[in-house]
């Protein structure tokens, strides 16, 4: 672990803390987490790089006017993944940039029913992410979440789980659903959610992200998750907030991610604080680091510059975090030793 000069500032105090803290996220997208050297290679495999002019100009590309234009962005990456062995490279890639921030476990979200793979198998698909995750599983654990997406449709969410099923083996350990919420809501998706939860795996949704409060609730209620993606709108219902406090249903919220979409206007307008500091079971995530410009370590800083979150506050989100995965009991409790050991290590 890096060593703190006596004369270190607070910003360099921080910064080495961040870094060094064995972190955990549980919101995470595959395609929306491939580093920016990783696209352009892919570009360049497929002769690409003129659409995107200079390698400067490809950053400049995740730049968003509103949500929907976002989802237009993230359908327009997906033409750089063609092959198995695509997905195997983007899985390497990933991992590898999740193990040099010192991220110590993931659940990653992968879209094996996007329109742009339809013409691959899942399964196969599946098993190229796995195998890309393999080579840096001794630095980083990897799970997969099946993810959905809302504007394919039910039948086409039933046939993925079906599908899913087969390869639960490879570290898929959930299901979950995307896409465009405010377009195609959560009740039609129910019968896939019962099916999901009777072949073992754990749910996740994304709501309350594009839509309000009754999207949660829809979640809840009809299809029953166990987690609620971002769930940033549930401040709209007071009643909603009381529930997800007593039954401490988690939620993995990402700041910066509603910041660059405009689901708020500004950081302070986010409600992760009012949420966290009411006792909710709050996780903080990236959701889509590369298109938002983020990581982990860059979301625990804007906490704690907007809203004045301490050391222990991001202890105690990134513990969130742990209880609210679906590792084993055993991984679970040697990510808590990790972070409980490095938290008595600093405060030394």
């Amino acid at each position: 672990m890096d060593r703190l000069p006596e004369s270190a500032n607070n910003s360099t105090k921080r910064s080495i803390f961040l870094r060094n803290l064995p972190k955990v996220e549980i919101h995470l997208h595959l395609e929306g987490a491939i580093p920016l050297a990783a696209i352009w290679e892919l570009a360049s495999k497929y002769r690409l790089q003129k659409e995107l002019g200079t390698f400067e100009e490809l950053k400049n590309k995740f730049r968003y006017r509103d949500f929907a234009h976002f989802i237009e962005t993230w359908i327009w990456l997906g033409r750089f993944l063609k092959e198995y062995d695509d997905y195997r490279f983007i899985a390497e890639a990933v991992s590898q940039d999740l193990a040099s921030q010192n991220i110590k476990y993931a659940e990653m979200f992968f879209s094996p029913s996007r329109d742009s793979a339809k013409h691959l198998n899942s399964c196969k698909i599946t098993e190229a992410i796995f195998h890309g995750l393999e080579k840096h599983g001794t630095n980083v654990t990897i799970r997969l979440i099946a993810d959905g997406v809302r504007d394919n449709g039910p039948d086409e969410m039933m046939r993925m789980v079906e599908k899913m099923r087969d390869v639960k083996d490879l570290g898929v350990v959930g299901i979950g659903v995307g896409g465009t919420e405010s377009m195609y809501p959560a009740e039609p998706f129910e019968t896939a959610f019962e099916r999901a939860r009777h072949y073992g795996f754990r749910t996740t949704i994304h709501a309350g992200e594009a839509l309000g409060a009754e999207s949660i609730w829809a979640a809840i209620r009809r299809l029953k998750v166990d987690r609620i993606g971002h769930g940033t709108r549930a401040r709209d219902d007071v009643r909603l907030v009381e529930y997800l406090r007593n039954d401490q249903i988690p939620l993995e919220m990402c700041p910066i991610s509603n910041l660059r979409t405009g689901v708020v206007p500004r950081m302070s307008d986010h409600p992760v604080e009012e949420f966290y500091r009411k006792g909710l079971k709050v996780c903080v995530n990236t959701d889509d680091p590369t298109m938002f410009n983020t990581s982990l370590e860059g979301e625990f800083s804007a906490l704690m510059d907007t809203f004045g979150f301490e050391e222990r506050d991001v202890a105690k989100l990134t513990e969130n975090a742990i209880d609210s995965s679906w590792g084993t009991p055993a991984e679970k409790e040697n990510l808590k030793k990790s972070l409980a050991d490095y938290v008595h290590q600093v405060s030394d």
